[in-house]
């Protein structure tokens, strides 16, 4: 039984979080092993781990120590397959490190290196209708999914990363030059993919063309907007989602500003505070949201209808919304200047496969 290299994974407890996030997503293991000098495991950081730490606001020069999950579950180096598969279905991990008797790391054993991961029945909703009024004049001539970036229309990209991730079931909901996204993209065969078409007579919004589908997804499924670049793994979306027992999950970026002048707090004519140039910080929609099926409950036919909406609609019924926060590659081509920098960053990000490279 072959293991994965664990020292391509492994940090010392100082390692700023920024080191984490880059070995992990080089490595594509989707954790981190934190040890000392002796080898010994001190702890984990996943995927998730890091996420929940940048929703409590941890900066990217927090060691890996303040992040790490202490005592994960570990096995020891002579179990057999069938055992460790037991011991990672049961702990729900996906990742399980190898440790002698004495605690030192001697190997890594990732779930989808033992199970040949099948074809995902998640289904994937692509928001390939809108006007790209802001990218006028060039989406006078040609729908926004369809504008280059990197030698070759933006959905193009999207519907090649969701192939090569094994997701074969797509559907495009289109209005704008709608023919022209047809045309392009046929039923999909040509990337190994069914892509079936959701046409809006009239605009429906980023929610209301999920009224269109054909019958209720048989699984969580995934919607996004078609005018974003980005390197996100959507499997470990859907993972999160389902791990988070959330009714959806909206995909969050974190933007950052700041405020060009001092600031001065007052109360009255009195001076409290100065501050200079603060920096703010929030959460923006990314744009890409993981949803269970019933939430389509929610959805009113023929109305437009906007996830944002949907989300206030949920949270007003207790349902249960989470955010994801993204920290992969992510820009949203919805304006000239993001625009010419998805131009530019394209080749840097991805193969001519549109995978990592």
């Amino acid at each position: 039984m072959t293991r994965a290299n664990w020292r391509d994974v492994c940090l010392d407890p100082d390692t700023p979080l920024e080191e984490v996030i880059r070995r992990i997503t080089e490595t594509a293991k989707q954790i981190a092993l934190v040890a000392g000098d002796d080898h010994k495991l001190l702890g984990t950081i996943t995927d998730g781990d890091i996420r929940r730490g940048i929703l409590r606001g941890l900066s990217l020069e927090t060691p890996a120590r303040e992040i790490m999950k202490e005592n994960p579950i570990v096995a020891g180096p002579d179990l057999a397959r069938d055992v460790l598969l037991g011991y990672m279905r049961d702990g729900r991990v996906k990742q399980l490190p190898i440790v002698d008797a004495q605690g030192a790391l001697v190997g890594l054993e990732l779930l989808d290196d033992m199970l040949s991961a099948p074809d995902a029945d998640n289904w994937i909703v692509v928001m390939a209708g809108g006007l790209g009024t802001r990218l006028r004049p060039i989406t006078e001539d040609i729908p926004k999914p369809l504008v280059p970036v990197g030698g070759r229309p933006v959905l193009e990209t999207i519907i090649e990363q969701l192939a090569g991730q094994g997701f074969t079931r797509i559907f495009l909901a289109v209005n704008y030059l709608a023919d022209q996204v047809r045309d392009h993209f046929g039923d999909g065969a040509r990337w190994g993919v069914q892509i079936d078409y959701l046409e809006e007579e009239t605009r429906l919004g980023t929610a209301g063309a999920l009224t269109l589908l054909p019958h209720r997804p048989p699984a969580p499924f995934l919607v996004m907007n078609a005018d974003l670049v980005t390197d996100i793994d959507f499997r470990r979306l859907l993972n999160f989602h389902g791990d988070q027992t959330a009714d959806a999950t909206m995909c969050v970026r974190e933007y950052k500003f700041q405020v060009p002048y001092g600031v001065v707090e007052t109360q009255g004519n009195r001076i409290t505070q100065l501050t200079e140039k603060p920096q703010h910080s929030y959460f923006v929609n990314s744009g890409i949201y993981a949803l269970e099926p019933e939430v389509l409950d929610l959805v009113p036919d023929g109305h437009f209808y906007d996830m944002t909406t949907l989300f206030d609609d949920l949270l007003a019924r207790e349902g249960h919304g989470v955010v994801f926060p993204v920290h992969e590659y992510w820009i949203d081509i919805g304006q000239f200047d993001d625009l010419e920098r998805a131009r530019t960053d394209f080749s840097n990000v991805f193969t001519p496969k549109g995978k990592r490279a």
